[in-house]
Formats: C-alpha cells, structure tokens, sequence
C-alpha cells in the first residue's frame, strides 16, 4: 500500500517515533504563527525557556485580534510582540495588515511543510499541502526554541470529491457537509485528507476554507495536495519558488473514504448553536434575518468578497438588515478597492470592517437581543458573538449576501429567477497586489543583542505549575456537560485584553455560566485553594472544544484546579491541560458523570504513582456519597514525565 500525502509529509519531518496510527510521533516543524491574543503569554512562556533567538527556519507573530483598544492593554500587547519577535528573530505583521491564516496563506505558506500555530485555526495552510496544525502556545514556544512538536500519529480520512460546484454554491457547503457527516465529535487523532477531480476544480482560497473550517471537526487538520493550481496561487504571490508538486500515492490506503459529488450539494448552514447542526438553506426560505457578516479567516479572500460586491452592485440592503464585510488581509482590501468592489460595498449601505477577526470572537458588531445572524465564520458557539442566547447562523458568502439583499433567509440559487441577479462570476487574478510593507523582518542577530523589548504594566509573566499531588483530595468545583467549549471556559470578547494577566483573567473562568447571585466559579475556586484544596472540573463529552487558547488551562491552573475527568476531552485541551500540570482523565464508564455532582469531594489515592508507573486506569473516591469508580489515564509516556515534571516548561527549562 502507498502512502497518503498527511504520513508523506509526517514521514519526511519524523524525529521520533514511529508511524504507527494511534501511537505518538514527534515532527519538526518548519513554521510557527502567533496571534495577540495568545502570542503575548506564548512569547513569554519562550523568553522563560532562556533562549535569545528562535531556532525553527520561520516564526511569524501576528495582530489581528485584539484590534479594539480600549484601554492600554492591547497596545501594550503589540508592542510588546513587535519588539520581542524582532528582537529574537521572528517576523512581525503589524496590525492591519489582516488575519493571520489569511497573511500566512498569501505569504509564507510552503507544501510539505509542518506548522503549528496558536490558533486553532493553523490548519488554514492545509490548502496549499501543508501539514499545519494548532497547538497551545507553550507547544509554540517549544517549537520555537528547537523542540520536536508531539502528537498521536494519526488515521486519515480520505474525501473523495467527485464533479464540480454549481452557481451559488460554494466551498463552504462543502465543508459543512461533511460536518454533516462526521459532527464535532469522535474524531480526535484524525486528519481530512482531501482529494478527486472535484479537489482539483478548487482554488487555493475555496481549499483553505475547507481546511480552516475542518478545525470543527476535532481533526488534527486538514490537507489537499498540492498541484497546478497550487503553483499558479503561489505563481499570483510572487513566491513560485515555494511550490512543490505533492499528492497521495495511487495506491494510499485510508483508515475512511468519505465521497462527497460536489454537482449534487446545495447551499447550507449551521443553525445555533453548534457548526455541525447543518441544514440546508431552503429549508430556511422566508425566515427574517437581521444582521449579516461576511469575513473570518474562513471566508475572507478576494473572490469571497468581489463575489459579494458584485451581487450588491445597483442595489441597498435591505432596511432590516444590518451588513459588514471584513477583508481577510490588506491585499484583499486593496485588491477589492482597485477592482472597484469597496464601492459596492460602500454604496449598498455596508459597514466596512478592520482585516482582523473583529465579531468571529465577539469583539464587536454582537447582534441585537433575539436577532438572527448569518455570518460567514467558523463558530456559532452560544454566546461567541458577545450576545447572550445569540442566534448565529454559519453560511457561505452566497448564502449571506442573499440574506443582506432579501432580508431573511434565501436560497441563493433563487436570487436569478426571484431577483434578477445573475451569479457573479470572478475572475481569478494573474497577479495579486503584493505590498509587504507592513511584514517587519527580524532585526539581524548583531543588532537583536541590544534592541530594547516593550514591556508594559499590564504584562505580566505567567504563573509556573507545580506537581499535581501525589494523593489527590479535591471538590468538584464545576460540572457541565457536553461540548463546553474553550469560550465558555475563557471568554473572548472584550476580556480578551486580560490575557497577558493571568490573575485578572482568572476572574473570568466559566464565566459565561456563573449565576447571579452566587459565588463565581474563580470565588469557589480560589476559596477552596484558601483552604488547601484541590479543585476538580467534571464535564461531559467533547470537553474544552473550539479555540486554542491555553488560557482555557492555565487560569484554571492559577486557580487550583489539579484535575479534570471528563466522558472525553479535545485534542488542544487535552494537551494544554497536561503541558499546565493538570491531570487530564476519562470516565472508564461513561455512567459514572450521572453519579458525580457540583460540590461533591473525590480522593484519588496514589495518583501520581499510578500517572509514573504507567497504570491505564486510577480508583476515584466520591467521599461525598460513598462511592467509588474507575478513571482512564490515556497518557503517553512522555505526557506522563510532562505531569512528573510539574508541567512542560519545567521539564523543558530542567533540559
């Protein structure tokens, strides 16, 4: 059996290990991307390692996030990362000049080569044939300084596209239908590999919001193989000379096929509150929209956009809605003014937004109470928007700017026959408008050794873990249950400006499900660590989904949270919980979440022997009800000297 292109790439950049489904790998990564929002803590988790310059061949810091500024905070952010990437030896995109998937795909991306990015949505590359993957920022930091990055070497699912899209619909139908398919859930430890004559009618752009979006999936990331469309993208950005021809053997073996004919899908989307509750548009048809937003890393490129802008031409939007649209990068913003589309979008009544992620993570542009919205992002988690009890729709492009036309809910493909708007055909430009003027290159080593770092009074160094306790007496400070995402864990939104200050941030834990009039969850927490207790976190399925920010990890850490036991646990999560010393577990009997409650008191006796001995399995005590069960400590080797160690940064800081 031949190889698929995902154990391709795995196999040239292998350090440790071998490849051998389910077990853990170690690559070497060629690139590293940080945003604002986690890059603050990921740079001062790098400066803790010791080293003055990084030691992996690219490393780009990004600000894109946290654009409001309200309040010093995020300023001092920026400036702390412009000054401390340039001054160890990173690039540095200043703010305004886009999204950082949609930066690096224009500008650095490179088939066959491995990334890893504090942004859940890294995978973003896979559409020009990377493996690109999102990770915590210690993981990031470790990569930066020389380290091996780890994960479990994993099955592939193939998709197989067969025949070609049609009018009015889009990429973005595609990859809601798979999520259709495989849901949120299940799929940990897996990667989407796509491929078919239908990949190869695709562009770069439509890949990569397949790519980006598959981060929804729970899959390590996603890839297509990279061919003559792959060259001519690269070819348009001036970079012909990163391209490399890379596909699956004829004969790769798939751990799943999944067989998808693009001439069959029609327009869909993902009702709230959750990016696989898929339905399809007309089954919609009629229902009142009140606000509609285009752009997110997932659908921010210019044929996303000139594709909107030319169905708007002549025409307002309509009275009841509300319309923005937020180019991806400032190419696209300044390829859509020369092609005259900012004009469109100005005269039909559009708000123009910042390239940056702006009302994908809630800052800014939150619908009305009771409002639908229909945006073109990846995420319809409940609350993301910033509205509590939000109704957000997840559509393509197509789909949302018949909704801003119409006013409610309308199946594109009727805009001809009920509208007379013909489907806007966008021709896919020979050249793009390559202006790297807002990329800073780092500052020569000669020059770093002087160069001054920004450090403002809002920044402070993140709190090291300690060794879980060897016999471990905890409350349950919190039970939730399935698909609490890392946003409910740690809210965005405008408390994204804490992240730099693990203390305040703190507060914020759970914040979103505190009750009125009741001590918060920081308040029990921080109360029973008073006490000299441990905190335990009970969830249910699909816990610590979404995001990658390992803040979702470290407050709780801060706070005293020792362990957490789960019917299961996300990829990211996962590994952000080890990397902070905090014991991940699963219920052996997914039975047993019904007879553990909030406030109940567990004692796991010899928990760290058993994480060292390599025991599979611990006894969970409930000295509350008199009971006991059977937790699964699914741990590799190196995660359990990773818990022995006190945490990631101790082990790596102890060489």
């Amino acid at each position: 059996m031949g190889l698929s292109l995902t154990h391709k790439i795995l196999k040239e950049h292998l350090v440790d290990g071998r490849l051998e489904t389910g077990r853990e790998i170690g690559i070497r990564i060629d690139q590293t991307l940080t945003q604002d929002a986690t890059g603050t803590t990921c740079y001062l988790l790098f400066e803790s390692i010791g080293l003055d310059r990084v030691r992996v061949p690219l490393a780009v810091s990004y600000v894109d996030h946290n654009m409001a500024q309200f309040g010093p905070e995020n300023h001092n952010d920026h400036l702390y990362l412009q000054s401390i990437a340039r001054k160890i030896g990173a690039w540095h995109s200043r703010p305004g000049n886009g999204i950082c998937h949609q930066v690096n795909l224009e500008r650095f991306s490179r088939p066959g080569a491995t990334m890893i990015g504090s942004d859940s949505h890294t995978p973003t590359g896979g559409g020009v044939g990377m493996i690109a993957i999102g990770a915590g920022g210690l993981d990031v930091a470790v990569a930066m300084a020389g380290g091996a990055f780890y994960l479990t070497c994993p099955k592939v699912i193939g998709v197989n596209l067969t025949g070609e899209l049609r009018p009015w619909v889009s990429a973005k139908d595609i990859i809601l239908k798979l999520l259709s398919i495989l849901t949120t859930r299940g799929n940990v430890g897996a990667v989407v590999e796509y491929f078919g004559e239908g990949a190869e009618s695709l562009s770069v752009p439509a890949r990569a919001t397949c790519t980006n979006m598959g981060a929804e999936l729970g899959v390590t990331c996603s890839i297509f193989p990279s061919d003559e469309t792959t060259r001519q993208f690269l070819e348009a950005q001036g970079r012909g000379e990163a391209w490399r021809a890379m596909a699956a053997d004829r004969d790769a073996a798939y751990d799943q096929v999944i067989d998808i004919d693009l001439s069959q899908l029609e327009p869909l989307t993902a009702a709230p509150s959750s990016p696989d509750s898929i339905v399809p548009v007309s089954e919609l048809a009629g229902q009142p929209v009140g606000q509609v937003v285009v752009g997110s890393c997932t659908n921010s490129s210019y044929q996303d956009l000139m594709l909107c802008a030319k169905a708007l031409e002549g025409r307002t939007v309509h009275e009841q809605v509300e319309f923005a649209e937020a180019p991806g990068s400032k190419q696209v913003l300044e390829m859509i003014d020369a092609a005259g589309g900012l004009r469109s979008f100005v005269a039909a009544g559009a708000r123009i937004l910042e390239s940056a992620c702006g009302p994908c993570i809630g800052l800014g542009y939150s619908p009305a109470q009771g409002t639908v919205s229909v945006r073109s992002f990846n995420r319809n988690f409940p609350g993301r928007s910033g509205t509590k009890g939000d109704r957000v729709y997840l559509a393509s492009p197509e789909t949302c700017i018949a909704a801003a036309i119409t006013g409610e809910f309308t199946d594109p493909r009727d805009l001809g026959e009920k509208f007379g708007i013909e489907y806007p055909r966008v021709e896919w430009p020979k050249r793009f408008a390559v202006n790297d003027n807002m990329l800073q290159p780092p500052l020569p080593e000669a020059e770093a050794g002087s160069a001054d770092v920004f450090r403002g009074p809002t920044i402070v160094p993140p709190p090291l873990s300690e060794v879980p306790p060897s016999d471990l007496k905890g409350c349950v400070v919190i039970k939730v249950g399935d698909k609490i995402s890392t946003d409910i864990i740690m809210p965005a939104g405008a408390l994204l400006k804490y992240r730099s200050n693990v203390p305040e941030y703190a507060k914020y834990v759970f914040n979103p499900l505190n009750e009125d009039g009741q001590p918060s969850f920081a308040d029990r927490a921080l109360a029973l660590k008073g006490e000299g207790g441990h905190g335990v976190i009970v969830a249910a399925d699909s816990y610590g989904q979404g995001s990658s920010r390992e803040h979702a990890a470290l407050c709780p850490m801060y706070l005293g949270v020792k362990a957490v036991l789960a019917k299961s646990i996300e990829r990211i999560h996962f590994a952000n919980l080890i990397n902070f010393a905090i014991v991940p577990m699963t219920f052996a009997d997914p039975a047993d979440y019904e007879a553990v409650d909030q406030g109940d008191r567990l004692e796991i006796p010899g928990l760290m022997d058993a994480v060292r001995s390599a025991a599979e399995t611990v006894t969970v005590r409930n000295a509350t009800k008199k009971t006991e069960f059977q937790a699964k400590l699914d741990l590799s080797d190196r995660q359990r000297k990773i818990l022995g160690a006190g945490g990631l940064l101790r082990m790596v800081k102890a060489g």
